[in-house]
């Protein structure tokens, strides 16, 4: 009777660790992506073309100021710390989880005091290694909770790589605004001296009769236009300066490289320009972000599995091995050997639907996450087709304004010379400074920000972080 009682257990045994390597989650299967199969205007690019997504920021960045401050920015941007933690906080959340799966040994030691019928006090102690309802996991509940969290740690992995992308994109176009500001600062001092100038020869022919009042109002009203942007720039300068602080945790630093002089410098700040997108299908999966959603899509489809199973049989065990005695200074040496094993079955029977709402929840939460999951892909495809028409156009629209702004500088000095020779009024040699003014102010503001949406081309592309470039 013993041997058969100890191969049934043996066999019960066998088959509950069966039953727990399995879950009752459902299948998990990647949604179809809700968009083109291409990027509206993008190339196909050649198939030896690495993706945008393997370029460390290293080497599509050519500014040592540039690498320098993003340097900084990684080792100290709250933002990006906060999303280390948070993986801290998750992977903890997992190691409770996993650990649900393995019984919890712990050392006891009881007393207790029970008066007798003859009007004594009987004592009892007890000392060993205990077993506190231990789930034998026969149906994969504490399984599917456990990949659950695993999945909901990966996804924070995710997001603090999509942080750094993101980080490393805005330090460079922080630092390109300053060098846009810087720019225009040069232009507007320059037309600021040339107003001057130009008001300071019309106030003499005033003088001497040769201008009337109206050319004087309108040299001034010109200079003052000037100083009005040049007040602007410096303020827009000083809240790009504030921006780039914020973004790098720490006040720029003094020793920091030097950049090349405006207006080349902002031409300059790019080792590379072309990005090839690829397609879509192969793009959008490896962004972090989209990665982030899917690993959330994991964790809901998991959730379901541990729903499920809460309609099962819930089988826990407790149990103790050690020695009692009626004597506490016995209890260790010479107590008498003592163990205990309680196993218990629960069946749910009625609940009040709780485990069916409980199931409808993880379901839903299933369905939220597939509609997050497919949000993130269109947003990213906008994202990424959004750069790629700002690439191919704004290149086209700065190189007509230059040729607006040389135009500007030939009327400007044509005019010049028609003025002196009386051939022309001042009215239009003013007219012909402040056309250039605006050229020129618009020239700057696209150089900027066409190299601006180059920056931004590779973060959407996926470009920023690779395992090489990981922050510690």
């Amino acid at each position: 009777m013993n041997a058969r009682f100890l191969q049934s257990a043996t066999l019960a045994t066998a088959a509950a660790l069966l039953a727990a390597c399995g879950s009752m989650a459902p299948t998990y299967q990647r949604p179809a992506a809700p968009v083109a199969a291409s990027f509206p205007g993008a190339a196909p690019a050649a198939a030896a073309t690495p993706a945008v997504a393997d370029l460390e920021w290293q080497r599509f960045f050519a500014d040592a100021r540039l690498k320098r401050l993003i340097e900084i920015a990684l080792a100290n941007n709250r933002d990006l710390r906060l999303a280390a933690l948070n993986i801290e906080q998750a992977r903890a959340q997992f190691d409770i989880r996993r650990a649900d799966s393995l019984p919890t040994l712990n050392a006891g030691l009881s007393a207790s005091r029970v008066p007798t019928s003859s009007g004594g006090i009987s004592s009892t102690y007890s000392a060993g290694v205990l077993v506190t309802a231990y789930e034998l996991d026969l149906f994969g509940r504490v399984r599917s909770l456990s990949d659950a969290a695993l999945a909901q740690y990966l996804a924070t992995d995710e997001a603090r790589k999509a942080v750094q992308i993101s980080l490393v994109a805005a330090v460079a176009n922080a630092h390109l605004a300053l060098l846009g500001d810087d720019d225009l600062l040069r232009v507007t001092r320059q037309t600021l001296g040339t107003r001057e100038e130009s008001l300071r020869l019309i106030k003499l022919r005033f003088d001497n009769g040769a201008s009337s009042l109206l050319d004087l109002r309108q040299a001034e009203s010109l200079l003052e236009t000037a100083r009005v942007v040049l007040a602007q720039t410096l303020r827009q300068r000083a809240l790009d300066e504030n921006a780039l602080v914020l973004l790098l945790g720490q006040p720029l630093p003094a020793d920091l490289p030097g950049s090349p002089a405006p207006p080349a410098a902002i031409a300059s700040q790019l080792a590379s320009t072309d990005l090839p997108a690829g397609l879509p299908s192969d793009v959008l999966v490896r962004r972090p972000d989209v990665r982030q959603a899917e690993q959330q899509l994991i964790a809901a489809n998991a959730s379901i599995g541990a729903a499920r199973a809460a309609f099962f049989p819930r089988i826990s065990l407790t149990g103790s091995l050690g020695s009692a005695s009626n004597d506490l200074e016995r209890l260790l040496s010479g107590g008498s050997f003592g163990w205990s094993f309680a196993p218990q079955l629960l069946q749910p029977i009625f609940d009040a639907g709780r485990n069916e709402a409980n199931l409808k929840l993880a379901q839903a939460g299933r369905d939220i996450a597939v509609a997050q999951y497919e949000r993130a892909i269109q947003s990213a495809f906008r994202e990424v087709a959004d750069a790629l028409a700002g690439r191919a156009t704004l290149v086209d629209q700065l190189r007509a304004q230059q040729a607006q702004v040389a135009a500007e500088q030939d009327r400007v000095r044509l005019t010049d010379l028609r003025y002196r020779a009386g051939a022309s009024s001042t009215l239009d040699l003013l007219d012909a400074q402040r056309s250039l003014f605006a050229a020129q102010q618009a020239a700057s503001q696209l150089q900027t920000q066409q190299v601006q949406n180059l920056v931004t081309l590779y973060k959407v592309l996926g470009g920023g972080w690779t395992a090489a470039s990981a922050t510690p």
